[in-house]
């Protein structure tokens, strides 16, 4: 019998304004006027108000029951305070907001105003993700933040003061200029701030930010010449793991360290595969189909969607949502490497219950290949990425596309 995954939802709020773009930031977000929010904010809401129905349309379950919240950007704490409270009494009214739900936003330092921040904690927010890259003020300007460590400092205490304890740190590794001893500095400050989660990105620079283009095509107005090479940026990773576990962070997903009970549980709901639904630019989602009766979720094929990238359409209404529904096949693929991003890494047992003996024998193939390069432990029925694994991640979950049996379609199906 199939796993039961849709007992409850996630809802993800994209808010992707922003006081200044980091030069890395290839996400769909910028400087818009102020005068853009409440509008974008009554778009939110009017979508919120048609999930129902469109859901109904595409033959997708979406629970009422919601588990965890999470309003990313950009830079959620930029909306006014009476927007803030607009948007969570919207959720109030349109979904069942488990009285234990996650609600988190995340928030750049020295960008929380006091009335913000009241209306973060009068709406129920109970925990925040602070975006400070690096506690080295000259390497987090150059990188476009606007905060400085002291700032970082002061608004630790004063969420803590609010009554929201559950924070989130993010640094990235290989920022302009770092080096493994300021590395070093920002991880101590990190520990030494004693938040219960920790954010470990390897800088990934691509086409489509500042930084990257500057790197393909030259120049130092962002200092793309000092951005560190990909070995020293696989030492800082490595000292990251080393240096958080000493402190009591231990890592549960590439990225991902905490404390026990403190880890993300609207994150854990993409990796295991969860429903969610994603409102607001750039915004995915993932919802199971219903029975041809009606009345139960059918486990066999999932819709994915993601909404617009422009902000002038989606402000419109214009919002073209791109649909693709996947084939049991298809999340078998993703099964594989949406599980082994966990240092839990993936039972096997699990996936032959969901997907079938035969399909996870094609995998279990690949898995000892991959286990011979010392890229994945198979033991006691787990799947497990290697600390060089995780290294290579990505040429990993490569070799997990396209391992149906012969004769099984691998591409995005329609049901």
């Amino acid at each position: 019998m199939a796993v039961d995954r849709d007992k409850a939802l996630g809802i993800y709020i994209s808010i992707p304004f922003c006081r200044s773009k980091c030069t890395y930031c290839n996400f769909a977000s910028g400087v818009y006027p102020a005068s853009e929010h409440a509008r974008y904010v009554d778009r939110i809401i009017a979508d919120m108000a048609s999930t129902g129905q469109r859901a109904g349309q595409s033959g997708v379950a979406l629970p009422r029951t919601v588990d965890s919240i999470y309003l990313g950007g950009g830079t959620p704490s930029l909306l006014a305070p009476e927007l803030i409270a607009r948007l969570f009494a919207a959720i109030g009214e349109g979904f069942d907001v488990d009285p234990r739900a996650e609600i988190t936003v995340e928030c750049a330092p020295g960008q929380l105003a006091d009335g913000t921040l009241a209306a973060l904690a009068a709406a129920g927010v109970n925990r925040v993700s602070l975006g400070v890259q690096s506690f080295i003020d000259r390497e987090a300007h150059s990188s476009g933040r606007l905060h400085s460590r002291a700032i970082v400092a002061d608004d630790l205490s004063r969420l803590r003061a609010a009554g929201i304890t559950n924070l989130n740190v993010d640094l990235i590794a290989g920022l302009a200029g770092q080096t493994l001893a300021s590395w070093q500095e920002s991880l101590q400050v990190l520990t030494e701030s004693a938040v219960p989660h920790a954010s470990i990105y390897m800088l990934e620079v691509d086409e489509d930010s500042r930084l990257g283009r500057e790197m393909l095509a030259g120049g130092a107005r962002y200092h793309a010449e000092l951005v560190p090479s990909d070995e020293t940026i696989a030492r800082m990773y490595e000292s990251a793991i080393e240096v958080l576990a000493a402190a009591g962070l231990n890592q549960y997903e590439i990225s991902n360290f905490s404390r026990p009970g403190f880890e993300s549980l609207h994150n854990l709901r993409y990796w295991q595969r969860r429903p969610y639904l994603g409102l607001g630019l750039d915004a995915s989602s993932m919802l199971r189909a219903v029975t041809e009766e009606g009345d139960s979720t059918d486990l066999s094929y999932v819709l994915r969607s993601s909404n617009t990238d422009d902000l002038n359409a989606y402000l419109a209404g214009d919002n073209q949502l791109e649909t693709a529904w996947l084939s049991p096949v298809s999340q078998h693929e993703e099964a594989w490497f949406l599980g082994l991003r966990l240092n839990a890494g993936v039972q096997v047992a699990e996936l032959e219950c969901e997907f079938g003996a035969g399909a996870v024998a094609a995998a279990l193939h690949v898995v000892r290949e991959l286990e011979k390069d010392e890229l994945l432990t198979f033991a006691n029925g787990r799947v497990r990425l290697t600390p060089r694994g995780r290294l290579l991640s990505n040429e990993v979950f490569q070799q997990f596309l396209g391992i149906a049996p012969d004769g099984e379609l691998t591409t995005l199906k329609q049901r």
